[in-house]
């Protein structure tokens, strides 16, 4: 989350990008994981339910904020991250994948490990040219150090 939030503050300007949207879309898209955990598609939870006891999660954090309009605001970002539906959640979705194999090469590099289904798991699955741009970035210094 925090590396994502530093991806939208040094991404280049895209024109109709809202950069403070995408830096707080980053901050808040995985809010519900402090309730929840991580949970990965290995885990054998549904899509559906992983969504109900997400946004369970979230409707209590943002109770313990009091649902004023912050909390109303965490929420209107995190569905627009959950359903995809502007372009700054097509950035961050991205954000999050090149995040994800970034973090993959770093583990390669210090376990000595082969995280190859990390990469996999993202090819063709970028939506945006930034986000293609970076993950190409990101593959090819692991192609380097092959």
């Amino acid at each position: 989350m925090y590396r994502m939030g530093i991806m939208a503050l040094i991404a280049p300007d895209i024109p109709g990008i809202n950069r403070d949207r995408c830096v707080k879309m980053a901050i808040v898209h995985d809010i519900a994981e402090a309730i929840v955990g991580d949970i990965t598609p290995f885990d054998g939870v549904s899509k559906l339910e992983k969504s109900r006891m997400e946004k369970e999660a979230l409707d209590h954090m943002c109770k313990l904020l009091g649902g004023e309009s912050r909390a109303k605001k965490i929420v209107e970002l995190w569905t627009e991250y959950e359903e995809n539906s502007s372009p700054e959640a097509k950035i961050v979705k991205d954000f999050d994948k090149v995040e994800m194999i970034l973090q993959a090469l770093e583990y390669e590099k210090e376990q000595e490990i082969d995280l190859d289904e990390f990469f996999q798991s993202t090819v063709g699955k970028f939506q945006t040219d930034v986000g293609r741009a970076w993950a190409t970035e990101i593959v090819s210094r692991r192609k380097k150090s092959d």
